[in-house]
């Protein structure tokens, strides 16, 4: 007894097209992806309108990823790095102490560059301190070699204390320790390689800050032509930048320094 076949316009019957199916996916199957992919891109057949994924796109861009150079504690020491070195006169001693962190430029000259601290020195006359320097720099230079986020030595470093009591910079900014100040040097360098954003205020704020300042010291008559100070007197410490320059404003402690109010 014979038994009917459904052709299409090609003349292939249905029985032909489960087969063909059956065959691709057999053979998708047996594909094996070998590494990791990092990225893919699919290539339309303009002859047929049909489309494949292109296995070359993701090799180049494998390729491509391993060329860039990233910070690990495994990565050579140039002959020359750049670097910076920043003063710190404290009044706790007699010589300056003299800070240089040098950097190192990654993958220069292409869209990876970056620049990353590498090393950290300190030199001072004063021997007093010179086992902790030593050791303190060592680990500092060992967390920048290492590689990833290091922004979290400038918080840890600000927040150590002095038991004897810290001490005063020129402008009244407040230091509680060496340490501190180092910390503060730390984020100096780091906003200046672009590790860090600037903590600055802005000029809007800056504004309203000057108006209300005038109006303060207009008010309470404290401006004093011969001040070295450059806050109001009898201005407080401000629990935030550690800056004398909260004043009541508006029935509330403003600082005139970083805008810090305690009602918002």
């Amino acid at each position: 007894m014979g038994r009917d076949i459904a052709l299409d316009h090609n003349g292939k019957s249905r029985q032909d097209d489960r087969t063909e199916a059956v065959e691709e996916i057999t053979q998708m199957a047996r594909i094996r992806m070998e590494g990791k992919i990092v990225k893919y891109s699919v290539a339309v057949d303009e002859a047929n309108g049909t489309s494949e994924p292109v296995a070359a796109t993701v090799a180049e861009a494998q390729i491509e990823e391993t060329k860039v150079i990233r910070m690990h504690e495994k990565l050579e020491r140039p002959e020359m790095l750049i670097g910076s070195t920043y003063k710190v006169k404290t009044p706790v001693s007699d010589h300056a102490m003299y800070v240089t962190i040098n950097d190192i430029i990654l993958n220069e000259g292409t869209e990876h560059e970056k620049r990353r601290p590498f090393e950290i020195f300190i030199n001072s006359k004063n021997l007093d301190h010179y086992q902790w320097i030593v050791a303190l720099t060592r680990i500092m230079s060992a967390v920048f070699r290492k590689g990833g986020d290091v922004t979290f030595l400038v918080d840890e470093l600000k927040a150590v204390f002095d038991p004897r009591g810290g001490y005063w910079q020129p402008g009244g900014t407040f230091m509680p320790s060496i340490i501190a100040e180092l910390g503060h040097i730390v984020e100096k360098h780091l906003i200046q390689i672009g590790l860090l954003k600037p903590t600055g205020i802005s000029e809007e704020q800056q504004s309203f800050l000057a108006d209300k300042r005038a109006e303060f010291e207009a008010r309470d008559g404290q401006q004093d032509a011969f001040a070295k100070q450059s806050f109001p007197e009898g201005a407080q410490l401000c629990g935030k930048c550690s800056t004398a320059a909260a004043v009541m404003l508006d029935g509330c402690m403003t600082c005139l320094n970083c805008g810090y109010s305690k009602c918002g």
